[in-house]
């Protein structure tokens, strides 16, 4: 068997090789998470268990994707049969199988976004006497994203916009939500939100089907749990009850996605669901440099509702602190940032040697701009 302790550092060894039971892994930005999971999965398969018995939830196909492929050049092509994926493809699956007893048929049709949207704004126009002054399709294809998500209703959704966005009503928003609804039984559709809400409503409505998932997975993992909405956590626990050995693994300092439903009270209420459960923390950073991470546990120090952890730095790096400007616009910004790439170059850094990051592609412009 392979010897663990040589390829990960004692944290992540600790959570790779852990026993059985429900588990918590405190992965902190650049601690190598990633690595820990595939690793986790090689032990599990090396001790003997079924690939086709575990279940990897992630939240992108493409981090399943890289996950099995690593985990294959540790265990070979057993990893093959995992089941993997994101929780809305996991969903797909189960329902795909077994969504008849809820009334889809098999070969039920997957709408994307621009369906969606195309769908409401349909329905907008059929229905509503002034669809040109009433609320965007894309607005209210988002309060009913929410209200399935959150697992409200509607109304108490649209009643939330209504204080942001002039003109919602949430009645009306209620009244085209009911025929969207209908819409999607008669095409025999489901939305991404239809997934995960029937996805849950399969186990928890379906004797039969519940009992036999969670006999069947032996280990259910998850990645970036702190990013989980309700469905998606009440999903975990009722798959992983039955065996107990539910791996949740994520960081409560990057729960950044309460906007599209995620809720931090999953990940800190973790332990308390979990009667047992054990904690490791990957606190050693593969990524920052020492005056980086120092900014980090100084923010992040005083932070309500946190699991306490402190980042140490594994590479070496100069004494010098980061710098935070604060300036008045986006023109005010751009300036800033010529002038450091001018103290930078005076230094004798090139331009290559150096990067501008940023939150979103707008802010861009103007930076371009004050380059050219």
């Amino acid at each position: 068997m392979t010897d663990f302790s040589k390829l990960l550092n004692p944290e992540q060894c600790a959570a790779a090789t852990a026993g059985g039971g429900p588990l918590l892994v405190l992965a902190a930005a650049g601690t190598g998470k990633t690595r820990t999971l595939v690793h986790r999965v090689a032990y599990l398969i090396e001790s003997g268990v079924p690939a086709d018995r575990i279940l990897l939830l992630t939240f992108t196909n493409r981090a399943a994707r890289e996950m099995l492929e690593r985990a294959q050049l540790l265990s070979g092509d057993a990893v093959a049969s995992i089941w993997s994926g994101t929780f809305h493809s996991i969903c797909a699956r189960f329902l795909r199988r077994w969504g008849g007893s809820l009334g889809y048929q098999p070969g039920f049709s997957i709408l994307d976004e621009d369906d969606q949207k195309k769908l409401i704004g349909d329905i907008i126009k059929t229905t509503v006497p002034e669809p040109k002054d009433f609320v965007k399709k894309e607005l209210v294809a988002k309060m009913i994203s929410e209200a399935a998500n959150e697992s409200k209703p509607v109304k108490f959704v649209a009643a939330r916009w209504q204080t942001k966005t002039a003109g919602v009503d949430p009645d009306a928003i209620e009244k085209i939500a009911k025929l969207y609804e209908a819409r999607k039984q008669e095409l025999g559709a489901m939305d991404f939100d239809d997934l995960l809400v029937n996805g849950l409503r399969l186990l928890k409505e379906k004797p039969a089907v519940r009992e036999m998932l969670q006999e069947h997975f032996l280990h259910v993992l998850v990645d970036e749990y702190q990013d989980t909405n309700g469905i998606q956590a009440e999903f975990t626990d009722i798959l992983a009850a039955k065996h107990r050995n539910v791996m949740a693994v994520g960081d409560d300092f990057q729960c950044i996605y309460t906007w599209r439903g995620a809720q931090i009270e999953n990940i800190m209420d973790f332990p308390q669901r979990w009667e047992g459960c054990r904690i490791v923390k990957l606190e050693r950073n593969y990524r920052s440099v020492p005056s980086v991470l120092d900014v980090a546990n100084a923010v992040m120090k005083d932070a309500p509702q946190q699991f306490e952890k402190t980042l140490r730095a594994y590479r070496a790096g100069s004494d010098e602190k980061p710098y935070l400007y604060k300036v008045y616009d986006d023109k005010a910004q751009a300036n800033e940032i010529l002038q450091a790439i001018g103290r930078m170059r005076g230094l004798g850094y090139r331009f290559s040697d150096m990067a501008v990051l940023y939150r979103s592609h707008f802010q861009t412009l103007v930076v371009q701009m004050t380059l050219a």
